[in-house]
């Protein structure tokens, strides 16, 4: 098994616009520093339940939920189905957040994949492929620095955006091959997505168990899809190692029109380790 960190850095030069744009000022300051919120989110590349494609109406579910950092399924960049816009650059201006884009196959004269939008700098990002179902796949993953005042070193956070596909067997590979991706990463890691797996299924016992992700409990109904009247819980934020963080909010967002999937809000409060304690001379 290879436990090599799992990110490659990227020069900067190649990121592109959306990532090198800074995050609001007020992003950065008015929330507290030791809390992050984390959004997941099926977007179904903007189509809502009207039939309508409207990037600004997923930005306003975002913007309105104030999240640090969203990782986001079914994203095209550039595709004849929606008219050749980059949606993941557009979300990221619509919501003054970096963005980066994680393609996993050719679709409509572009790309089709994930993306991840944060408030904080993203210092290196990968998107690693992931074992073909159905479709190709791949894991979004982006090192995230948490600028925080009053500590001596910003701590990271791995973010790995996911769209598990298609079947059991299929994914049960995929979520394999994310237990081995990082299994030699120190920062703590937050594995968020669509992972088209219920509660107490293979593939979810097999991250829990294997891959030490803690999978909290939501407050209040639990099922994501379909959006109007769901019946399932397939998409889920996971967190390791579980001794980093308390859960502070963890629930399902009642948004019912602007995609098929309901989107999942995780706030979490990241407890210090000796490398990241206040320095004495703080005030």
């Amino acid at each position: 098994m290879d436990r090599r960190p799992a990110l490659v850095a990227l020069r900067l030069g190649v990121l592109g616009a959306a990532l090198l744009a800074p995050a609001p000022i007020s992003a950065q300051v008015e929330n507290d520093p030791d809390l992050v919120r984390i959004l997941a989110y099926n977007v179904k590349h903007g189509l809502g339940m009207d039939g309508q494609v409207a990037l600004e109406r997923i930005a306003s579910v975002i913007r309105e939920l104030a999240p640090d950092v969203v990782t986001l399924q079914e994203i095209d960049s550039v595709t004849t189905r929606t008219g050749l816009e980059d949606q993941a650059t557009r979300l990221g201006e619509l919501t003054g957040m970096r963005a980066i884009f994680g393609g996993f196959m050719d679709y409509g004269g572009g790309r089709y994949g994930m993306a991840l939008l944060s408030r904080y700098p993203i210092v290196e990002w990968d998107n690693h492929r992931l074992p073909d179902g159905a479709e190709p796949r791949s894991a979004l993953a982006a090192r995230i620095e948490l600028l925080r005042p009053g500590y001596g070193e910003a701590p990271q956070l791995v973010v790995v955006g996911v769209h598990l596909y298609a079947n059991a067997a299929e994914r049960l590979a995929q979520a394999e091959r994310l237990v081995e991706l990082f299994a030699g990463e120190t920062a703590p890691v937050v594995l968020a997505g669509d992972f088209n797996s219920i509660p107490d299924s293979k593939v979810l016992r097999l991250l829990e168990d294997q891959g030490g992700w803690r999978v909290p409990a939501k407050t209040g109904p639990a099922f994501t899809f379909p959006s109007v009247v769901p019946d399932r819980e397939i998409d889920f934020i996971m967190f390791r190692p579980a001794g980093r963080f308390a859960v502070r909010e963890h629930r399902v967002v009642p948004e019912a029109e602007a995609s098929d999937h309901r989107p999942v809000l995780l706030e979490l409060e990241l407890l210090p380790d000796d490398l990241n304690a206040p320095l004495e001379n703080t005030p």
